[in-house]
């Protein structure tokens, strides 16, 4: 079995619970994620399965949210998950501060990640280093954001905002909902999160862990297609002589025509539309990244 599975993650479950799992249903020892998810989060978690998991690393690195920020409440993690630093009232807050503020946090804008986050320093992660008591300045890191849309307002002495996100890779939204409060005085920290997309899946399409046994039980379950999430790709179709030779590992140095290209990796297809894998254009050369399905 082959291919990517488009889970819709629990609350309460780590990404490392998912892929057990997931590991477990299918009895399929090679299972990986892309994008880890927090287990207060919920939402799209890609998952690759079999030979897809060397696919993962050319994943697209699109990611959207929905969020709720309350204000008034700073904690350590900066979600409701860690122990309360401060709490006051926000009851004066309103939406129209809010808005003016909210463009400071759009386009390309840096970052301190949560004390409790993956992120590792020093080859440790950040969340082992915060529950042995060790403080550990996390590395400013430079991230996108490119929309954040206002869903809902609820005003109140602790009043919450829901809000779209959609941004790239390595973004924290509980670091945008903890300096959101930092900049409007009031404290902040994130109160619920879904991820709706992530690395070319949509939370429309995912499926639950439930889902999953159902359809297994039924025997009608299929992964979804290998190079499906990569689209994006360019793509290119080699002669059955040509694919050969790249299956093979070799070098092709024969003409193909692979200038004005918006990546150096295109998807490789071979003449009956197989999909072969991945392979990176170089100067004079076009040379396999990742072969997938070799030609026999």
């Amino acid at each position: 079995m082959q291919g990517f599975l488009n889970l819709n993650k629990p609350f309460g479950w780590t990404s490392h619970d998912c892929i057990a799992k997931v590991r477990k249903i299918l009895r399929l020892k090679k299972v990986g994620h892309a994008g880890t998810l927090d287990p207060a989060a919920t939402g799209v978690l890609p998952i690759a399965l079999g030979k897809a998991t060397r696919l993962l690393q050319y994943l697209p690195g699109d990611k959207a949210y929905r969020a709720t920020i309350r204000f008034g409440v700073s904690t350590t993690t900066d979600d409701l998950q860690g122990e309360v630093i401060s709490s006051q009232s926000a009851y004066g807050l309103n939406l129209e501060t809010i808005k003016a503020a909210l463009p400071q946090f759009i386009g390309k804008i840096e970052q301190i990640p949560p004390s409790y986050s993956a992120i590792q320093v020093d080859g440790k992660r950040l969340y082992d280093l915060a529950r042995q008591g060790v403080a550990v300045e996390a590395p400013l890191r430079t991230v996108e954001v490119f929309s954040i849309d206002i869903l809902d307002w609820q005003p109140g002495e602790f009043p919450e905002l829901k809000i779209a996100v959609s941004c790239g890779t390595g973004t924290y939204i509980r670091a945008i909902a903890r300096d959101l409060g930092f900049v409007l005085q009031t404290g902040g920290t994130l109160a619920g999160l879904q991820r709706t997309v992530s690395s070319g899946f949509d939370l429309t399409n995912s499926m639950t862990i439930a889902e999953l046994e159902a359809q297994l039980q039924a025997g009608i379950f299929q992964p979804i297609n290998p190079d499906l999430p990569l689209q994006y790709l360019p793509s290119i179709t080699l002669s059955a002589e040509i694919g050969k030779k790249w299956c093979q590992g070799q070098k092709i140095t024969e003409a193909i025509d692979i200038s004005n290209l918006s990546s150096p990796y295109l998807r490789v297809y071979g003449e009956d539309g197989c999909f072969l894998g991945i392979g990176e254009s170089k100067p004079d050369l076009f040379v396999p990244a990742m072969v997938f399905e070799p030609i026999s």
